[in-house]
């Protein structure tokens, strides 16, 4: 693997509450720079990124319902549509987390058909099921749904719930879905020797914000 091979595995992220304009456009400049996959930001920076990529091969991608996936389907639905004009072709959906710790695997997966039906096939959709709050059992479970919804990733975490992604988690998520969609890790990778483990454990993308550290280490 090159350290390009790296960066194009990468989600270049800044979800953080208290991010700044500068802190948006920082994170643009550094993506353009190591040529990550995408950044990934709150609804509200999307056209400040989009506008600032235009013309790399850097894509913008933009969270829904972040982080708790507990807004009704309307407004889920809108906010994406939103994203989508603004120049967002990759949306990270929270799943509704207590829908799946219910068990209600109908609605589960309704509430991702829906979004994937609003989404073109130029637009990747990857769900957030929040590996770290649920059993092994609704991980399966949740993932068939995901799977089934037509979804292009199945993610770990959003990073804000205390656990992050972990090597077993992301195991699991591969051994569910094989090889028909993407994997992504997210939550607590900091350092070039997590961000591999998650790679070893079957996970083809990383979302992180200490990126360019990420990097750094890999050319030392």
């Amino acid at each position: 693997m090159t350290v390009q091979d790296l960066a194009k595995l990468i989600d270049h992220t800044c979800l953080k509450q208290t991010a700044t304009v500068e802190d948006i456009e920082l994170l643009c400049d550094e993506a353009w720079q190591y040529r990550f996959k995408c950044v990934c930001v709150n609804p509200y920076f999307v056209p400040r990124a989009f506008a600032q990529l235009n013309g790399s091969n850097v894509d913008v991608c933009s969270v829904i319902d972040f982080p708790l996936g507990a807004g009704a389907f309307a407004q889920k639905l809108h906010q994406a549509e939103e994203a989508i004009e603004d120049g967002a072709k990759e949306l990270d959906m929270v799943a509704n987390i207590g829908l799946i710790k219910s068990g209600l695997w109908r609605l589960v997966q309704e509430d991702i058909s829906g979004m994937r039906s609003l989404c073109s096939e130029q637009i990747i959709l990857k769900v957030i099921i929040e590996t770290g709050s649920l059993t092994s059992t609704e991980i399966v479970e949740a993932c068939k749904c995901t799977q089934a919804a037509g979804a292009d990733f199945v993610k770990t975490s959003t990073g804000f719930m205390g656990i992050g992604a972990t090597t077993d988690a992301v195991s699991l998520l591969r051994k569910t879905v094989g090889n028909t969609m993407g994997v992504k890790a997210g939550g607590g990778i900091r350092d070039l020797t997590t961000a591999l483990a998650m790679l070893r454990a079957g996970a083809n993308r990383i979302g992180v914000s200490n990126s360019c550290a990420i990097l750094s280490e890999f050319t030392q």
